[in-house]
């Protein structure tokens, strides 16, 4: 059994991109990534902060907007349309969930598609579908990324994603599925899902409940992909999948923490060179 470093994975990624920012700065192009923030939700503003020092270390410029949680709908869209607007700023990141009352949705449509490094965008999700895109969503690529790493093939594989959110488990059934996987979503609707989990040569936890994933849903030699970020009941963090019982029956298995967390703000670095590049034209 290996355990996937995604620390170490996205340290190189990160590298790669400092190397080709340092280019692009000698271009007279500096990329700059700005991220919104409403309210003071202590979750947000931790993976708020680690955006920021992904960003000192690839050589980005970032700009935080720390808005107070009364925050109105019209404040926030006519920031996000100056963000659009601005020439430095290549990437605009909304840090979800928003307060009660304001529109998440509406606020993602306002982004500009170009600058829009979550690729929450319906137009780029609309690409992703087709397989035409420029940005994906960042915990799906680095996802794909760390497998890519550890050269674990999805050609032909039986993969089950559990979860079908639009942040995590609908894009990654489609990646999954761009690399001729044969994919199946479950969710809390999906009948004998343990049956169905237990098909899976790669398996993807992305509900979000403590521990969810058992030993009884492995099978033998499966890889195991834990996007969960929970508590148990001791208040300590851990993932969707209970790792102590589920790491000896497979061939691949990401902890939490350390596993797919670093990789998605990797995938954030990467898609705002990448936004950079496309707005100059590069």
């Amino acid at each position: 059994m290996v355990i996937i470093d995604g620390k170490k994975v996205s340290a190189e990624v990160k590298q790669q991109v400092a190397e080709e920012t340092k280019k692009l700065i000698a271009q007279g192009v500096a990329p700059g990534l700005a991220v919104i923030l409403v309210g003071d939700d202590p979750a947000s503003r931790v993976y708020v902060n680690n955006k920021k020092k992904a960003c000192e270390l690839v050589g980005f410029k970032s700009v935080e907007y720390k808005l107070p949680a009364e925050t109105t709908q019209e404040e926030l869209l006519s920031l996000v349309q100056e963000l659009n607007n601005r020439k430095d700023i290549n990437g605009i990141l909304c840090q979800l969930p928003l307060p009660k009352g304001l529109d998440e949705n509406a606020v993602i449509e306002a982004i500009s598609p170009l600058k829009d490094v979550d690729a929450f965008h319906k137009q780029n999700v609309g690409r992703i579908m087709i397989g035409d895109y420029d940005f994906l969503p960042c915990t799906p690529a680095g996802i794909m990324e760390m497998l890519k790493a550890y050269h674990i093939s999805v050609d032909g594989k039986n993969c089950v994603v559990i979860g079908r959110s639009n942040i995590v488990g609908k894009p990654m059934a489609m990646l999954l599925l761009h690399q001729n996987g044969t994919v199946t979503i479950c969710h809390s609707h999906t009948k004998n899902l343990k049956e169905i989990a237990k098909e899976a040569d790669i398996l993807v936890a992305a509900v979000g409940i403590p521990k969810f994933v058992t030993a009884d849903m492995v099978k033998d030699g499966a890889v195991v992909i834990d996007v969960g970020m929970d508590r148990d009941e001791e208040g300590k963090l851990c993932g969707d999948v209970d790792f102590d019982n589920v790491k000896d029956k497979c061939s691949f298995i990401t902890p939490v923490p350390g596993g797919v967390g670093p990789m998605t703000i990797a995938t954030l670095m990467k898609n705002t060179l990448k936004a950079a590049k496309l707005q100059n034209n590069l």
